[in-house]
């Protein structure tokens, strides 16, 4: 077993800023765009689950975890749907 320090406060930071970045993405403008608006948020809720699983239970490195999140993000962006507040 190795032995670990305790994280930092800037990488627990980095990792809650993450998940923040993973599920704040706009509201859908209307109800046919909430099907797509809940289907992205959903896989990226799952992503930031695995993350804070990760970091919480696994020992996993907190800034790793969010390097990680943060790549996963950008490979599956907010995107496909009108979010509101959009011109129209």
């Amino acid at each position: 077993m190795t032995d670990r320090t305790e994280p930092s406060f800037g990488e627990l930071r980095q990792l809650l800023a993450a998940v923040l970045e993973a599920i704040a993405i706009p509201h859908p403008a209307t109800v046919g765009d909430g099907e797509v608006h809940d289907r992205i948020l959903l896989d990226r809720v799952l992503d930031a689950r695995v993350a804070l699983e990760g970091a919480l239970h696994r020992g996993d490195d907190p800034g790793w975890s969010a390097d990680h999140l943060r790549a996963r993000l950008a490979e599956k962006p907010a995107i496909g749907y009108r979010a509101g507040g959009e011109g129209r």
